[in-house]
């Protein structure tokens, strides 16, 4: 009986991670924790510890693009950093460095941009949103980072709350995280298997659009 349980509870986890995957490809999300426990509360999973790990929702979502996106995800990927790209160099003094889905090549069609700034102060980067009239909605984002002298949380990691632009880009929402200046040295951490996350600057990004065709 129990390893009947046992099976069951395995075979909802995996529902529930292609589910969870299915919305962050189709529907832009990019938190984790949102879509697997939205798609858990669909299939009737309430228990938190019986969900699915973000690695292993991260694995569905690169299956997922593999089987339903195969034609068009490459594309959709191309134009997400375009468009990563332009804010990047328009943003040159912040030195401006792209993470996430984007760069690591699982997002789908309408995912974030998530860029990292870096600037000795907020209103250097708001006023110069202003002055080129460029859109944008604030809001925050705690990030979780490699440990420092900064707040530790309960769970034994580090944490760091940065103050975030959003600007509305032509194939979706670019999100501008803006951290200090020294904060480079700072890796935050990949929200699917906890290790640092990756970061490229324009030059690297440039580079990346060249070698899969974009001239």
């Amino acid at each position: 009986m129990a390893k009947d349980i046992g099976n069951q509870q395995l075979q909802l986890r995996q529902l529930i991670a292609q589910k969870a995957a299915r919305m962050m490809a189709e529907e832009g999300i990019s938190d984790y924790a949102f879509a697997k426990k939205k798609a858990g509360r669909q299939l009737g999973m309430v228990d938190i510890d019986c969900l699915p790990t973000n690695a292993k929702i991260e694995e569905e979502i690169k299956l997922y693009h593999e089987i339903y996106h195969a034609d068009d995800q490459p594309e959709a990927l191309r134009l997400l950093r375009c468009d990563a790209l332009i804010v990047m160099q328009m943003l040159e003094k912040f030195n401006p460095h792209l993470t996430g889905p984007v760069l690591d090549g699982t997002a789908g069609r309408y995912a974030e941009i998530n860029i990292h700034l870096f600037a000795d102060n907020i209103k250097e980067v708001e006023m110069f949103l202003l002055n080129n009239q460029v859109p944008y909605e604030t809001d925050e984002k705690s990030y979780r980072v490699s440990k420092d002298k900064r707040s530790f949380d309960k769970k034994g990691g580090d944490r760091k709350k940065v103050p975030v632009f959003t600007l509305e880009g032509p194939n979706g929402l670019i999100k501008l995280s803006v951290f200090e200046v020294d904060d480079l040295r700072l890796p935050t951490k990949h929200n699917a298997n906890g290790g640092n996350a990756a970061r490229a600057n324009s030059a690297a990004v440039k580079a990346l659009l060249q070698l899969t065709g974009n001239k």
